[in-house]
């Protein structure tokens, strides 16, 4: 899968299991890293689910225990809401000289790491982890635009689903929230009624019958204000 592909599958993930076993199934195809995981937090910052290819229960421990609090990419992360890996954030010869590479990355043939931010609403609310093992180059920087792009697209995938369904609030029918949802992609009447199966003044109508519930006169005032929580 191209990385468009995946963006694609992200985009497509009606679910968070669904989401974060499309990144599990296909992330690698894109830094040949060794090992990789997903963490995602809930909304009180606590770790709301979690998962990993290529690392063992050992490491996970071990990392949990006294890794976590001395990893420098991590906390470049979470300070820079940005992704790094270990060349980025340490001087030359300082990586085999951190204390996560001594206590935990050694041992378990952590050689290269690499971490990405899964942001929402300005928080962190989860992390991207990937590794590399011994005789492997290090991330550069293409690696780190590609991650780039991937925590953009986990980011408002995550947001999305963990969205209240603002249309239900505003007092739309079914069909109406169908309308609405194809009039914020930007579609026409007449390719909103192909894709709904009605016809173009059934969308005409609905339409005005929508513009008086929100007290809006155009399609850009209606996008607007169910992009909002109903007050």
């Amino acid at each position: 899968m191209n990385l468009h592909g995946l963006f694609d599958a992200i985009a497509t993930a009606p679910t968070e299991p669904v989401l974060r076993s499309r990144f599990m199934d296909h992330i690698d195809d894109h830094f040949q890293a060794d090992r990789w995981g997903i963490y995602l937090f809930n909304d009180q910052k606590m770790f709301a689910s979690s998962d990993v290819h290529g690392v063992s229960e050992a490491f996970v421990d071990r990392y949990e225990q006294v890794g976590r609090a001395v990893d420098p990419v991590l906390q470049y992360v979470q300070k820079y809401h940005a992704p790094a890996h270990e060349q980025l954030v340490l001087p030359p010869g300082g990586w085999k000289q951190s204390q996560l590479y001594r206590l935990c990355c050694s041992e378990y043939d952590h050689e290269h790491i690499m971490t990405g931010p899964v942001l929402g609403q300005g928080q962190l609310t989860g992390t991207l982890h990937f590794a590399r093992g011994q005789g492997k180059p290090a991330f550069n920087g293409v690696d780190i635009a590609k991650l780039s792009a991937v925590c953009t697209h986990i980011s408002l995938k995550l947001a999305s689903l963990r969205s209240p369904p603002l249309l239900a609030r505003h007092g739309l029918t079914t069909r109406e929230q169908q309308i609405a949802d194809l009039v914020a992609k930007g579609l026409t009447n007449a390719q909103i009624g192909a894709e709904l199966w009605i016809t173009q003044n059934t969308v005409k109508q609905s339409l005005k019958r929508m513009f008086r519930k929100l007290e809006v006169s155009a399609r850009a005032e209606l996008v607007a204000k169910l992009s909002q929580p109903k007050q």
